[in-house]
């Protein structure tokens, strides 16, 4: 009975060990997955801007249906404050930024109709834009547009000139990134156009209208609230 018994035990230890190298292995408890954040564009958001003004021809022109070769070029730098608030829906960012940035642009010139030396030039200048970007995450290329708000300066030594505040237009385009935390930097192109000014011969250096256009080439980071 008892040699049954224990053949018995060992035929049964067989048999389960036979049946539990047929299962399958254990599965393995999978990774949970934690989606990467996204990088979300909203908000309002203050900063510091600056940058050089140039261009091909005439920035900073002189316009005259009779004298038209009085046409110099124009330098210089600017710096400032911005203030701006933006959407975001998807990949799509719209909003409305503008700025306000002292200036040093200016054109000096002496010539045969202006023998003593001339100069005109742009002390202040802000813009009101509307600016509409496309989001990779954390990089937004946008194109941007609106009002332009600045003086035009003209003088000719030894006479009174002329010093106007203008309205003009802006339009232009850059890039914009993420650093860390709230902080973003860019890097933009905008033209600028204020029109022109009216003034005297006498004052104006043989020409009576004086205009400002300018090319900006600027840096920036903003603070997003």
């Amino acid at each position: 009975m008892k040699k049954s018994i224990v053949v018995f035990s060992a035929l049964m230890a067989g048999l389960i060990s036979a049946s539990a190298a047929d299962l399958p292995p254990r599965p393995v408890p999978a990774t949970a997955f934690v989606p990467v954040p996204v990088y979300n564009w909203t908000g309002i958001y203050l900063g510091i801007n600056g940058g050089y003004a140039f261009g091909k021809q005439d920035p900073l022109s002189l316009i005259s249906d009779n004298y038209s070769t009085f046409n110099y070029t124009a330098n210089g730098w600017l710096a400032g404050g911005t203030f701006g608030a933006q959407i975001q829906s998807g990949h799509v960012v719209i909003g409305i930024e503008g700025d306000i940035d002292w200036t040093n642009i200016k054109a000096s010139f002496a010539n045969v109709a202006c023998p003593t030396g001339c100069e005109t030039r742009n002390n202040w200048l802000g813009t009101v834009r509307g600016r509409v970007g496309y989001a990779w995450d954390r990089v937004m290329p946008y194109i941007t547009g609106g009002l332009a708000v600045g003086d035009i300066e003209a003088n000719r030594l030894g006479f009174a000139g002329v010093h106007d505040t203008k309205v003009g237009w802006t339009a232009g385009g850059g890039i914009e990134a993420a650093l860390g935390g709230n902080w973003t930097a860019k890097v933009e192109y905008l033209h600028v156009d204020l029109g022109h000014v009216n003034c005297g011969a006498v004052a104006c250096f043989a020409t009576t209208r004086v205009g400002f256009q300018a090319d900006e080439v600027r840096a920036g980071v903003n603070y997003r609230f």
